[in-house]
């Protein structure tokens, strides 16, 4: 039986028993601390790397962590060795620091070197092959997935608002956007309004994203629709789409009806709030399939 996405946003049936001390590699927002809170209540212990600059000191402060600089990769490393950590959960956004900006340490320089040219490819290329390196430095890498089953999107209509037949053929339309640009490893968004393509996600992240959609809205026609999904062929361990409250609070600021976002791949980070949010504003809220006719989850 699949897990109510609006039930506990932590689930210690996660089908990780009793880990052991798992380290956290942590960007921004809430999702670090629910990981955190989810493998203790499993019977495990954390150990948080806070990357400096994005993991916010309020979320993470509850368990052991330290700051630590993106580049300096030997302080990171010998941090989780020295807590025993040997699975790794990497968690929360974090904007890529421009190369001049990197200061690596000497473990960084290696690193680097060993990432290679996928340090210049887009995220899910850079990603996927830091989740190789640290596979070849001896850590099991998992996914925020494996212990937040309960935040993960469920396939269909979530809140009280249903998409009308305009709304569903703007889905149908960003859907088909999201996996053409994912195919080139740009980005995991767009936003559609009646046919017409206002804004797609790149660099920037969602949040900009949609002011930017917000702007270019056109009157006189219904709201649009925001499209999140994951990139064909993406590594999964690593920056799934993610929603939250916030995020329904900008698509209702942009003007918009609706946010459809890939079932079974997208975390929720406040399933019930996100619901909530989305029927005070008169949002809908939709887990889509990458196949299939949209009309048939609804």
């Amino acid at each position: 039986m699949a897990p109510d996405p609006l039930g506990d946003q932590v689930s210690p049936s996660s089908g990780i028993s009793a880990p052991g001390c798992v380290g956290i590699l942590a960007g921004g927002g809430p999702l670090p601390a629910q990981v955190a809170q989810s493998v203790v209540a499993a019977g495990g212990s954390v150990f948080i790397i806070g990357f400096e600059g994005f993991a916010e000191p309020d979320v993470i402060a509850p368990w052991p962590h330290r700051f630590i600089r993106l580049a300096a990769a030997g302080e990171i490393l010998s941090t989780l060795r020295q807590h025993n950590c040997r699975e790794l959960v990497l968690i929360g956004p974090v904007r890529r620091p421009s190369f001049a900006t990197l200061r690596p340490d000497a473990a960084g320089a290696r690193i680097l070197a060993r990432i290679g040219r996928a340090l210049f490819s887009g995220d899910d290329g850079l990603l996927g092959a830091i989740v190789r390196v640290l596979g070849e430095e001896g850590f099991v890498v998992r996914g925020a997935h494996d212990y937040l089953h309960a935040s993960v999107g469920r396939r269909g209509v979530m809140g009280a608002v249903r998409p009308d037949s305009i709304a569903v053929s703007d889905i149908t339309r960003g859907r088909n956007v999201v996996v053409a640009m994912g195919g080139l490893d740009i980005g995991q968004g767009c936003v559609v309004q009646d046919g017409l393509v206002l804004a797609v996600e790149a660099i920037e992240g969602t949040d900009e994203m949609l002011e930017r959609a917000g702007r270019y809205r056109q009157d006189g026609r219904p709201g649009g629709v925001l499209v999140k999904m994951v990139k064909p062929g993406q590594e999964r361990r690593a920056d799934l789409p993610t929603i939250g409250p916030e995020t329904v609070r900008r698509a209702a600021r942009a003007g918009l009806r609706g946010i459809a976002f890939e079932a079974g791949a997208t975390l929720l980070t406040d399933p019930r709030e996100c619901v909530a949010r989305a029927d005070a504003a008169g949002l809908f809220l939709v887990g889509i399939t990458t196949d299939g006719t949209v009309e048939s989850l609804l």
